[in-house]
């Protein structure tokens, strides 16, 4: 019966690649789509097989059924036609008949259903896998974190190469290569013949992990864990995106899987881990303002530069980073905004980077293009700003250039606050009423906002992704309200605050401390 089957799978998908098309033939990328492509990807696991083999068993009955039924009926249409004298019978229902077509119908659907619940239920037995990679759908890259089996303890980001995306940005794509919006610069790696369960999840947005060769897609959701899993039979590199819209950079998140040998994946594995303990820095290192700009550069270009160029110009929405108030403002501010994200997930959080290279990143972006500020950020001081303790003004070494002088009449506390930000403002749980704290931490950013004239003010309200989302997006909306009527009545102009859309704080992203708050911030 096995020997059977296997003959018939291979027959249909024999069939469905000269029906579907010839382009697998003339494959543009080996492992990815074709051009004129009409089949489904060729397939590299068992999985997918049965996945063709379904597909083109249900297409061809179905197609045997519309055929015999509309046979039929234009037969007799033409048969009987009144033209031709032919008169309408008189009889009434038939119990032959009418079990006839309701048994067989019944039969059809039950031996279309046995297969393909076969093969749905072995798509989700993610057991007795030999590896577990977590995968991370972030706007617009992935994270990869091997969890379990050879690999143990990796992790790294994966992002567009650089330059198709600048290619893509310039409108010629005249010289595309094979592999045009498919490079990255850190594919997935697994060894062959093993199975691989994958666990998805997201940061910011629903993402959606593809990859047609493997016959696999699972949505990777905020707050929620899923998984699935393949076993590659075949070494080789394979292609995949991002199959849910989740904004404007959605198609530049492609997926890259490379499926090595045993003994390929081993050593891959070993110089990987050997490049991880490299990279180890001690975060209480102290580092020199030009090896860390050095450093900085590299991974703004892997991390940053897709999205606000190389150039830190930005494109369409996306802010310039050069002659931007918060890289050109304290210190504060920027590691906020590395660390918290900024526009409810536009720009993501990069607190899965290390200390040294945010520190790095950001030391980088404050001295870089016609950003001259002089200021010098420690990998020590975000370990401290991870607990929620930013530093106060240039952020400890070379300071920023001297602010405008505050009014005569400031007193000695909004000389201080005058070197403070960012501001977080914290309510009680389900009030919007500030409270004692609260409305110190208020007026302290008044009394800074009031002696800084230039700029806007944005304040960003937070809650949690529990219970009612209407109910927290108000909740939310009234405590930035609460907060811009502190501002206002103690003389920050109303024209200069803007309140921006609440902010979700996800599963894992922050406490309920963290969904309690208002955060005062220049707007970019």
């Amino acid at each position: 019966m096995k020997s059977i089957s296997k003959k018939l799978a291979s027959m249909l998908l024999v069939a469905g690649a000269w029906l579907g098309t010839t382009a697998h033939a003339v494959q543009d990328l080996p492992g990815g789509p074709s051009v004129r492509q009409l089949n489904l990807a060729p397939p590299v696991t068992r999985i997918a097989e049965e996945q063709h083999f379904l597909h083109w068993m249900m297409l061809i009955i179905c197609t045997v059924i519309f055929i015999g039924v509309f046979a039929v009926m234009f037969y007799s249409i033409w048969k009987h036609r009144k033209s031709r004298g032919a008169k309408a019978a008189n009889f009434h229902e038939s119990v032959t008949v009418e079990v006839v077509w309701t048994v067989i119908p019944f039969i059809i659907v039950i031996m279309m259903a046995l297969p393909a619940t076969r093969v749905l239920v072995a798509q989700k037995d993610t057991t007795n896998a030999d590896l577990t990679v977590k995968v991370t759908g972030y706007q617009w890259k992935w994270g990869y974190d091997y969890l379990t089996g050879e690999g143990e303890g990796l992790s790294y980001i994966s992002t567009l190469d650089t330059a198709q995306r600048q290619m893509s940005s310039s409108g010629d794509v005249s010289q595309a290569p094979k592999d045009y919006l498919f490079r990255v610069d850190y594919p997935l790696v697994v060894p062959v013949n093993k199975k691989v369960r994958v666990i998805t999840t997201a940061q910011d947005v629903i993402h959606s992990f593809m990859v047609p060769a493997f016959g696999i897609k699972q949505d990777a959701i905020p707050g929620f864990v899923r998984d699935t899993w393949f076993r590659a039979e075949k070494v080789g590199d394979y292609y995949g995106q991002c199959a849910e819209l989740c904004g404007k950079e959605h198609a530049y998140m492609p997926i890259h899987v490379r499926v090595l040998s045993a003994n390929d994946y081993s050593q891959w594995v070993e110089e990987e881990k050997k490049k991880a303990a490299a990279r180890q820095d001690d975060p209480n290192k102290v580092w020199a303002q030009a090896d860390l700009i050095a450093r900085g550069e590299k991974v703004y270009a892997a991390n940053c530069a897709a999205c606000h160029q190389a150039n830190g110009k930005g494109a369409g929405p996306i802010k310039p980073l050069d002659g931007s108030p918060v890289v050109n403002g304290p210190a504060a501010d920027m590691m906020h905004a590395v660390l918290e994200g900024r526009a409810n997930g536009a720009m993501p959080s990069w607190k899965q980077l290390s200390d040294t290279d945010l520190a790095a990143v950001v030391t980088f972006a404050k001295n870089h293009w016609s950003n001259k500020t002089g200021q010098l950020v420690q990998p020590a001081q975000f370990v401290v700003a991870r607990g929620g303790k930013f530093p106060e003004g240039g952020a400890g070494a070379a300071a920023a250039p001297a602010p405008a002088a505050a009014p005569a009449s400031a007193d000695a506390a909004s000389q201080s606050a005058q070197a403070e930000g960012p501001f977080q403002v914290f309510f009680e749980t389900g009030k919007s009423e500030l409270g004692p704290e609260a409305l110190a931490q208020a007026r302290r950013a008044a009394q800074y906002w009031s002696a800084h004239k230039e700029g806007k003010i944005a304040l960003s309200g937070f809650v949690d992704s529990t219970g009612s989302a209407d109910v927290n997006a108000e909740l939310a909306k009234k405590r930035a309200q609460a907060v811009a009527k502190v501002l206002t009545d103690n003389g920050v102009a109303a024209d200069r605050i803007e309140l921006r859309k609440p902010e979700t704080v996800t599963a894992g992203a922050g406490d309920d401390r963290q969904a309690r708050r208002v955060d005062v911030v220049a707007a970019q």
